[in-house]
């Protein structure tokens, strides 16, 4: 993958496919290389742009407290850098969060906007769970070997039929988180952004076309926030794939490829 320099970061990016630019912002502690066969799908209509958010991948790892209004300039920055001037944006968990943000501070960048298992931040939205909370915060996580770490996650990623049925998903991720770690410290400065985001109120300023997606069977982030988000937007669209995960976008990847490129068809860049 190249890098550009952004701000106070290199940030790596990879582009597939040629037409309407579609950017993707992956979530917490995780790489670009995290969507597996996902951005092939979208390829097929879409230029489709990739990268490694700060902290994770190749991209530079400074050790402060992130924000999402930091981790949206990156991206905004990112398709400066390349000369895009505007794109379709698709942000999932933490990336989904990035996404609003991107949303409300840069409306002149964006064409159409895709949130899949997020939610809008504190003052609205549903926390995770208990269980959840207590996984993710436990002390134990900081000292676990980058494999051990992986396959802890495994289980909060997927709904269970499908990690049984499917062991090599399991496989490759835990193979690209090994190959690729995220410091112990990048899982802090990037909870920093969960604990701190809160978009809820400007959410009605969001005015692109919006599509909302969650599974049924999320563990990480209630799907019930994507109803909130959605009700919040005026117009934006709501799908909620049945027996699936946090990670719908490769435990449904055909049907979560249909749903958004129906989506973006129906909605082109302005003079398209």
């Amino acid at each position: 993958m190249p890098a550009v320099k952004v701000g106070d970061i290199n940030i790596n990016y990879e582009i597939r496919g040629r037409g309407e630019p579609l950017l993707l912002i992956m979530g917490y502690g995780c790489s670009s290389d995290h969507w597996l066969d996902f951005p092939d799908r979208l390829a097929k209509e879409h230029q489709v742009i990739l990268f490694d958010n700060r902290g994770t991948g190749s991209t530079d790892k400074p050790d402060i407290p992130y924000t999402a209004k930091m981790m949206a300039a990156d991206t905004a920055g990112l398709l400066d850098a390349l000369g895009i001037k505007k794109a379709n944006v698709f942000g999932v968990s933490q990336g989904g969060m990035i996404a609003q943000e991107f949303a409300v501070t840069y409306p002149e960048k964006l064409i159409n906007l895709i949130l899949g298992s997020t939610w809008c931040g504190l003052s609205a939205g549903i926390p995770s769970n208990a269980e959840f909370m207590a996984f993710i915060m436990d002390p134990a996580r900081a000292t676990m070997t980058p494999e051990a770490k992986a396959k802890s996650n495994v289980p909060w990623l997927w709904a269970k039929d499908f990690i049984e049925k499917n062991p090599a998903a399991a496989r490759r991720y835990i193979d690209m988180y090994v190959v690729k770690p995220t410091p112990a410290y990048v899982f802090t400065c990037q909870g920093n952004i969960t604990m701190t985001f809160d978009c809820c109120e400007r959410l009605p300023n969001i005015k692109v076309p919006t599509l909302v997606i969650t599974g049924d069977q999320d563990r990480m982030v209630p799907y019930e926030n994507s109803k909130i988000i959605a009700d919040r937007i005026m117009g934006a669209e709501l799908v909620v794939l049945k027996n699936s995960g946090h990670a719908f976008y490769t435990d449904q990847i055909d049907e979560t490829a249909r749903v958004m490129l129906d989506f973006l068809r129906r909605h082109p860049a302005p003079g398209a």
